[in-house]
């Protein structure tokens, strides 16, 4: 008891036999038995072994903080609240307290995520530098065009990419599964089949070049072994690819769940072109799967605008539901006479607008042109 009067910082003192430990009184349970009728009189005399839990943890020096950490939990709140008694070679070397282990483990913990997050901001860096060169290639062939990629996280699982050749123009934006880490990993696998396939097939046919992704994506990731065994992945991607031939102004696309949406200049309202149902990759994907084809003359001045599914998903508003489709749409017509930075700007904000409160539910990419 003098002890514990003179340590007001010692929440359990051991009980040491010959350099081993016993057990261990917990200052609480002590004082308060103490502080009850007769109690001083009755056990002031008698040893301290009356007292004390006889069942400590008991653990060594030697012992790693995650393996301490699983420890106390098995031991339960006991653990946590009397601490614990620590020996080296079996003889008492110190105690330790509930509250330092987890604050131990809290800085570990912190130390972890802090390079996790530097990892993932390196990614970010990388990843972004990967799509700026198309980007700069976009700002070259069109000058009126808005495109803005926007991930949930800090990397994201939309990319894009735009390709300038003498007769024309190449252009595909692509919604990878997942968001976040999974997702940047998925943008980098399909990103590198799509450039792979503009190699060997070239850009003027997107329905050819869905076909090769596809393939290449389900080989990587192993959705055609024939040995009946189950694939681990079961992702892919939705994607639009487009050729615009500026000689014929023709516009050859295919689309994977992933719908283009085309305003002739002068026209009232958009014409709407639905991907196909097939995604790209995926277990139940056809390997041998071949994407339509779609054509369409565009006069001058017509504006495209494709968005991935972060946009219309999107939950807000006062009934809390999805941004849908049709409000996208209104806004860019009712807004059409403003430059694409104007519009995607302001589609932008009344997205922000219906968002709210709501959180973030993934990544959103935006393509505006001019053509």
């Amino acid at each position: 008891m003098e002890i514990f009067y003179s340590r007001s910082d010692m929440v359990s003192l051991a009980v040491v036999e010959e350099d081993r430990p016993i057990g261990l009184i917990n200052r609480d349970i002590l004082l308060s038995q103490m502080s009850k009728p007769f109690h001083r009189e009755l056990y002031g005399k008698k040893s301290c072994i009356a007292f004390m839990d006889k069942e400590p943890l008991i653990v060594d020096a030697s012992m790693s903080i995650e393996a301490l950490t699983f420890k106390t939990a098995e031991a339960g709140n006991k653990a946590l609240t009397d601490g614990f008694v620590v020996t080296r070679e079996g003889k008492f070397a110190g105690l330790g307290s509930g509250s330092h282990l987890l604050g131990a483990v809290a800085q570990m913990q912190a130390e972890k995520n802090r390079q996790i997050m530097q990892s993932i901001e390196y990614a970010s860096v990388i990843q972004q530098a990967m799509l700026r060169v198309s980007r700069d290639t976009l700002s070259s062939i069109l000058p009126d065009a808005s495109l803005v990629w926007e991930p949930r996280d800090v990397v994201g699982g939309d990319f894009y990419h735009f390709a300038s050749f003498p007769d024309g123009w190449f252009g595909a934006v692509a919604d990878c599964t997942g968001h976040g880490v999974p997702g940047a990993f998925m943008t980098l696998l399909a990103s590198s089949s799509l450039s792979q396939a503009l190699e060997k097939i070239g850009p003027r046919n997107p329905a050819a070049l869905l076909a090769a992704v596809n393939r290449n994506v389900k080989s990587l990731l192993g959705q055609v072994d024939k040995s009946g065994v189950l694939p681990q992945s079961n992702d892919g991607l939705d994607a639009i690819f487009f050729w615009f031939d500026a000689e014929q102004r023709q516009l050859l696309f295919s689309g994977a769940r992933i719908a283009l949406h085309v305003l002739r200049s002068g026209a009232e309202q958009f014409e709407s072109i639905s991907g196909e149902r097939m995604g790209v990759g995926y277990v139940d994907s056809l390997a041998d799967y071949e994407w339509t084809l779609n054509t369409l003359t565009l006069p001058h001045d017509s504006l495209l605008f494709v968005s991935t599914d972060g946009l219309i998903d999107q939950i807000g508003g006062p009934k809390r539901i999805s941004f849908g489709k049709r409000r996208a749409l209104s806004h860019i017509v009712k807004n059409q006479t403003q430059s694409l930075s104007g519009i995607c700007d302001g589609l932008q904000r009344e997205l922000a607008e219906w968002q709210g409160t709501q959180g973030r539910r993934d990544d959103v990419t935006l393509f505006f042109a001019r053509v």
